[in-house]
């Protein structure tokens, strides 16, 4: 009967104080798999418990001193699940590992991705990167050859992981902001075209996607691709109503292989800002970040489609007799095909020849497009963000068509208005004018030597900014180290309008290589953002600001007549709430929550420590006084308050419950 009576005083313990109490005592809720150990370690150590401070079974002495001690040892076996959820709190914090069920469910693609993690770490290491990955070797410190073989060796590794990689290094040959020049231009030679996939793949997907095959959707349908890139291929095809069209495919199977390589880029980058001095400061979890929106975008077409529904409804295109966006067929166009209008003509890389048989200006073709770039960025808001020569066509009719926009800048008004007072400022040849523009569109640090700046943007301007300068990558180099000199922020908005920047001097260079692209920046400034100088516009400024201001216009009177009265009758006064903000309440409470229990814990232990050092007192036991009695539960108390306040602090800020 004896042992009957344990169990069920076990089964007490962890069905009614254990399981919800410690959730209680400690103030975080936790796993069913930890709350089960807990649970195991409580029923394991109390009857131990229970032997040394009452003795074996039948107990002797008193009911009372036979429950006092049985309490005891149970908040005692109690305490050793505390301090096992604390402890586990402590080196696997909860949300850290992945729940079982969702192991179970993701296994293979567990084991696929690691696989992969492994190969990549494989080409990473085979190309000399190791170094670098284990933070013992910092790319910005290395010398000019130095940083030429990393250049080269960061190529040929990302080139050899894959299409995701490829891309990855694509855009970081773009961010001279974060990453050494040299390294920046090696990667600008990393191309994505590969051998296209087989027709029956692609054949496919179109069907897959457009609900029947390709040749009942199209009048005609070439099986030949124009092109192949490693996301998509283009197909030419013709509608029943005679107009041409180009089709792009998503190439099969492409869009698993990108997650789980970006899954993979983004682990990379978390793991190098934790352990790297570079990481930290590059910070490379926000570009990872980026990169994985950014190429996740790619892979839906109906962002493309939206992107070109934009730009061709923007300002600049829709009044440009030059520029042409290619019509979309919405209705033949999903999350995987595109169908769009075909230009014909020659792209623009390859046009120099052509430009000069057919006797085309092509300064006026650079113009057009640079104008027409500076348009979106300063004007409309939505860019192209990646104008390569590929991406641009010389049609037949002398125009230019704007192609391949899943690559798309978009500006608040706030940065446009900013940007208009920059090239406002450039035109004028005004530092300090300049200066303040820049500031409003980087993200400026609490702090900034805004004389130091001021003086570092006008040496910017005399070098490249004067009569005869040339707008090319050095410009762009150079303005990336005066922002980051002064430890100012370029948001990825503004990069992307940077790297367009850079990206299309080179564009014109291949048809105008003369061309003039700081005069166009200043004809462009002097011709359309001096507009919003005119007395028309500025008359129509005036008007929506004044009827913004007039509701609070008519209420200004009696609210000065208001506080004038209670400044004469001596009734002014300032109400300020301190704290206003939830969140700060919280925060503070929070903190005084910790100290409050601190401090308690505190006292109990040291009272503890007092009783047990004080002799005398009723016996409960032969060999157990009250005064010790009460000692031990202070202790159990003591602990139970610190382990609270430990739990807090291992805990991670954003865990979940889980096991």
């Amino acid at each position: 009967m004896d042992v009957v009576v344990v169990g069920l005083i076990n089964v007490g313990v962890f069905m009614v104080i254990f399981v919800p109490v410690s959730q209680r005592l400690l103030g975080v809720r936790f796993g069913l798999g930890r709350l089960a150990i807990g649970a195991g370690l409580t029923l394991a150590t109390f009857s131990p418990l229970m032997n040394a401070l009452a003795g074996p079974l039948p107990w002797t002495g008193s009911n009372g001193a036979a429950a006092a001690l049985l309490a005891l040892a149970a908040v005692c076996s109690m305490l050793t699940g505390l301090i096992f959820l604390v402890l586990a709190e402590a080196l696997v914090p909860t949300g850290s590992l992945p729940r079982a069920r969702d192991f179970r469910r993701d296994l293979s693609g567990r084991i696929a991705r690691t696989r992969r993690y492994l190969q990549i770490l494989r080409i990473a290491i085979k190309h000399g990167l190791g170094p670098y990955l284990r933070g013992r070797r910092r790319p910005g410190r290395e010398n000019a050859a130095g940083q030429a073989d990393l250049a080269r060796s960061l190529r040929l590794a990302l080139d050899e992981a894959g299409v995701t990689f490829v891309k990855l290094g694509q855009v970081l040959s773009t961010r001279s902001d974060v990453i050494p020049a040299s390294v920046a231009l090696e990667l600008s030679r990393l191309q994505d075209q590969v051998s296209p996939a087989p027709w029956p793949q692609i054949e496919t997907v179109l069907t897959h996607e457009l609900g029947a095959p390709p040749q009942q959707v199209f009048a005609d349908f070439s099986t030949e691709p124009l092109a192949a890139a490693s996301v998509a291929q283009v197909y030419p095809a013709s509608l029943y109503d005679g107009s041409a069209v180009v089709v792009k495919v998503q190439r099969p199977g492409i869009a698993s292989v990108v997650e789980r390589d970006l899954d993979i880029v983004q682990r990379l980058a978390r793991t190098l800002e934790r352990n790297t001095d570079w990481g930290r400061s590059m910070g490379v979890r926000a570009l990872a970040n980026g990169f994985a929106d950014a190429m996740r975008e790619e892979l839906d077409f109906t962002v493309e489609a939206g992107n070109m529904t934009s730009v061709a409804a923007g300002r600049t295109v829709a009044t440009s007799n030059d520029i042409v966006v290619p019509e979309l067929h919405q209705k033949l166009s999903t999350q995987r095909v595109l169908t769009m209008q075909r230009l014909h003509g020659i792209q623009l890389g390859n046009a120099a020849g052509e430009i000069a048989q057919r006797g085309l200006d092509a300064a006026r073709l650079g113009r057009t497009l640079f104008d027409c770039l500076l348009g979106q960025i300063a004007i409309d808001g939505v860019f192209h963000a990646d104008p390569h020569p590929g991406n641009f066509l010389l049609l037949t009719d002398g125009r230019i068509g704007m192609l391949d926009l899943g690559s798309v800048g978009r500006l608040d008004p706030a940065t446009r208005e900013a940007l208009q007072r920059f090239l406002l400022a450039v035109d004028h040849g005004d530092p300090t004018a300049a200066t303040d523009a820049l500031l409003e569109i980087v993200d400026r640090p609490d702090t900034v030597d805004e004389h130091s700046l001021e003086r570092a943007v006008g040496q910017f301007m005399a070098r490249h900014l004067g009569a005869g300068a040339a707008l090319g990558p050095a410009m762009f180099n150079d303005l990336f180290k005066i922002i980051t000199a002064h430890e100012l922020g370029v948001p990825p908005e503004v990069a992307a309008v940077f790297r367009a920047l850079a990206t299309i001097e080179g564009t014109i260079s291949r048809i105008s290589p003369g061309f003039d692209l700081v005069a166009a920046s200043r004809q462009f400034a002097a011709a359309h953002v001096t507009d919003r100088l005119a007395p028309d516009a500025l008359r129509r400024t005036a008007t929506e600001e004044l009827a913004t201001l007039l509701p609070m216009l008519r209420r200004l009177p009696r609210r000065i007549d208001r506080i004038a009265a209670a400044a004469e009758s001596g009734r002014l006064s300032v109400n300020v709430r301190l704290l206003a903000d939830d969140r700060d309440r919280r925060h503070l409470t929070a903190l005084l929550h910790q100290a409050l229990l601190t401090v308690l814990g505190a006292t109990a232990g040291l009272m503890a420590v007092l009783l047990l050092g004080t002799p005398g007192g009723p016996q409960v036991t032969h060999s157990l006084a009250l005064y010790q009695l009460f000692a031990y539960n202070l202790l159990v108390i003591c602990a139970v308050l610190v382990l609270r306040v430990l739990v807090l602090v291992f805990r991670l800020p954003d865990s979940h419950s889980g096991g």
